[in-house]
Parts: structure tokens; sequence; C-alpha cells
């Protein structure tokens, strides 16, 4: 099975009570995935049936008409394709973790 690494970013209308509902049920879709890199934004490694689904149930949840979500596949792989600055809380959780 292949793995994708992928970055999520989406941008929700929040004027509204629906919206910021809206907003931490994408947020907690998202987490299910991968981890908050930013705000609005999470890197994900996950299959691409996994991407199906999460693409499927963040649309699901999601205004068009309103919101926006894009979906990055990073073809070289995170390490490669990223260039960070400042604060990076990003954890690898394919490295073993030492306590």
């Amino acid at each position: 099975m292949k793995i994708l690494d992928i970055l999520v970013v989406y941008d929700v209308e929040t004027t509204t009570m629906e919206g910021e509902r809206r907003l931490r049920r994408v947020a907690q879709v998202c987490k299910n995935y991968g981890q908050r890199v930013q705000f609005s934004v999470f890197e994900c490694r996950v299959s691409q049936a996994q991407l199906e689904t999460l693409e499927a149930h963040s649309l699901e949840i999601l205004d068009t008409n309103k919101d926006s979500l894009r979906i990055y596949i990073l073809h070289q792989g995170r390490e490669r394709s990223l260039r960070a600055h400042g604060v990076d809380r990003y954890r690898d959780f394919d490295e073993p973790l030492i306590l």
C-alpha cells in the first residue's frame, strides 16, 4: 500500500454559529488523519483510501458556497517538499518515541 504525504488547507466562513460549527467539525476530521501545523493547515500521511475518505468527509461538512478546501499531494514526501521557518511543532509519529 502506497502512503502519501499530503497538506490539507481549509478556510471556513465563521461569521455565523453554523460556520463556527463547520470549522470545528472539519478540524476534527483532519485531526483523525494527521497533525495541525498551523490554524487551518494539517500535514497528513495517508493511504489513497484514507485520502478519499478524508476528502469526502470534509466536503460533507463544508459549505462550498462559503468555504474552501485544498489538498496538496507532496509527491516527493514531506521531508523533500518542506522549507519550515520559525516554530515547527510537527512530530514524526513514524519515528521511535523516546521518553
